[in-house]
């Protein structure tokens, strides 16, 4: 069989999509080694894996500061990119490079920017993932643009309009791209057309789509080698993971609670995340679970209140009344499947525009980061609750994900075009 690398950058939410495409290639007969942050070493090879590191390293895991800086809903994005993803550039080159030379295919994730260069460079096949809608800037189904969240209003005036916004977009970006084009360049490969962060990203054999249809539908202006798998998801049930007796004893003790989460990034940036919860939680007087990550441990909770470092959500979503999150799209998706209403706090990134596309869907309300104050939450809690149109369709739209197979979709793509290479 094939031995393929998987490589990608960032948070957990986007190397668990990748976990588990990654396991069901391997139970499939293929060779997968992983190319990705030195922080996940211990993980993957205790699944099994091949695991070589890729630079940059990815600090902010433990730099609050650092995870401040990537997750500003006006400059998080062009600080990842320009001041942590560019100046490594030439490093993550090498490191994919090295590992590449001995495979017959990679699947990238997007924010792998050196993977078009080492496919190119060595003439070999790849495959680039999607995780969310936004990917594609779509003229036909426009993205909420974190840093210019006003710009939605225009969407209605149709695709020529919002073409345009993208066209914007892509102008104020576009020196973003200028390390790529000087490595191009130095490596002798031709030059690109366009913005590499927008335009001409993925890869011109396969793209990946690792979101549910419910969320994003292919549109006239996506990339025509796009299959929409769905989501995969990985937990760490594969490993183990459990949820404690002591949270299992809570959440049998009583009716189910409101679960407080903050996914594996915007957790290190939490501000009064957590304090602002408990105390709508009380003005509800409804349980609550609230996921703390590494943060320092709550004091003086009441009896119906219960915080705890981590919890696999595949475990503790379907026992929650609602969720409230922070709109990661690893989140979002196992929140969505585990059929319970949610109210979302977006950060940046792709988080607003993920929070927009739930809301439509009408199982989800939005408040913006600045109002997170306990009078607001809880009345917007209220509200997701009190209404039983938000559980009904929730409940609605996790019975399709559920028998989605985002994994075996995703995998079938991926194998189909290995055949093509074994045949060429």
């Amino acid at each position: 069989m094939s031995r393929i690398v998987v490589t990608t950058l960032g948070t957990l939410g986007d190397l668990h999509p990748m976990i588990a495409i990654a396991l069901e290639l391997r139970q499939r007969g293929h060779d997968v080694v992983f190319v990705t942050h030195q922080a996940y070493q211990s993980r993957l090879e205790a699944l099994g894996f091949e695991f070589h590191q890729m630079r940059p390293d990815f600090t902010a895991m433990n730099d609050p500061q650092e995870m401040a800086r990537m997750m500003d809903l006006k400059t998080g994005q062009e600080y990842m990119v320009r001041q942590w993803a560019n100046p490594s550039l030439h490093e993550m080159y090498a490191d994919l490079l090295n590992v590449a030379k001995g495979a017959d295919f990679i699947f990238s994730g997007e924010g792998v920017i050196a993977t078009p260069l080492v496919a190119e460079k060595l003439e070999m096949r790849w495959a680039s993932s999607a995780m969310v809608p936004l990917s594609f800037f779509s003229a036909y189904d426009p993205p909420i643009l974190a840093p210019f969240p006003a710009l939605a209003k225009l969407y209605k005036l149709g695709p020529i309009v919002n073409r345009g916004i993208i066209n914007l977009a892509k102008l104020a970006s576009n020196s973003w791209a200028d390390p790529i084009r000087q490595l191009r360049h130095q490596l002798g490969l031709s030059p690109i057309k366009g913005n590499p962060f927008i335009e001409n990203k993925f890869s011109p054999y396969l793209v990946v789509a690792l979101f549910s249809s419910v969320l994003g539908q292919p549109q006239l202006d996506w990339a025509a080698n796009t299959v929409v798998a769905g989501f995969t998801f990985y937990d760490g049930i594969q490993g183990g993971a459990e949820l404690t007796s002591e949270l299992r004893q809570f959440l049998d003790a009583g009716a189910p609670p409101i679960v407080f989460t903050l996914g594996s990034a915007a957790v290190l940036d939490a501000g009064n995340f957590y304090q602002e919860s408990i105390q709508a939680a009380k003005q509800l007087n409804r349980r609550a679970v609230l996921l703390i990550g590494n943060n320092s441990p709550l004091e003086n909770l009441s009896a119906d209140i219960l915080a705890v470092n981590y919890a696999p959500y595949s475990q503790i979503f379907p026992r929650a009344c609602a969720i409230v999150h922070q709109g990661g799209i690893g989140t979002t998706a196992q929140a969505l499947r585990a059929g319970r209403p949610t109210l979302i706090m977006p950060y940046s990134h792709d988080q607003p525009d993920n929070a927009a596309r739930v809301k439509r869907l009408g199982t989800s309300r939005t408040i913006p980061r600045k109002q997170y104050l306990a009078a607001r939450v809880a009345k917007e809690l209220s509200e997701l609750l009190g209404n039983p149109i938000y559980a009904a369709k929730a409940a609605e739209i996790g019975r399709i994900i559920q028998a989605e197979d985002g994994v075996g979709v995703a995998c079938d793509a991926m194998e189909k075009h290995l055949r093509e290479v074994e045949i060429a």
